[in-house]
């Protein structure tokens, strides 16, 4: 399946292809601060399942740090997705793709929560493992 979305303004189109490799909530200051939001909705893609399929010249990017190229578009300011070099994903925002059946597996970096979520999920005090976090479980 591929799913499309744009970004708040229409200019810049975006699709995924196929399934994420995983969804869930980031609870970090960035995230929070990025989003406007007390938590972030996020849906990892291998980056070549994702592409801009329309208004390239109008994707804009701003990198706070070196996990993460946010991207936006520079006609409205809508956020479409953050590319993770160190980890080999692209994170589509899940509200970017309406057609994404989204299901969160995960709670990440809930030790920074400013919004408590009690929904079942694994909550990780910060990343897996295997993306250089501590892999460390925090109670609901």
């Amino acid at each position: 399946m591929t799913h499309k979305g744009t970004c708040f303004c229409g200019a810049v189109g975006v699709e995924a292809e196929g399934e994420p490799q995983a969804m869930g909530y980031c609870h970090c200051n960035s995230c929070r601060s990025w989003s406007a939001s007390p938590v972030n909705a996020f849906s990892l893609w291998k980056p070549e399942q994702v592409k801009v399929t329309k208004g390239e010249d109008h994707l804009a990017g701003y990198q706070k740090t070196p996990f993460t190229e946010r991207m936006y578009c520079d006609q409205c300011g809508g956020h479409l997705m953050g590319r993770h070099p160190t980890l080999g994903m692209t994170d589509v925002y899940a509200a970017t793709l309406p057609t994404l059946d989204f299901k969160p597996a995960v709670h990440v970096n809930y030790a920074e929560t400013v919004l408590p979520m009690k929904d079942g999920l694994p909550k990780l005090k910060d990343f897996p493992a295997e993306f250089g976090g501590s892999g460390e479980m925090v109670a609901e």
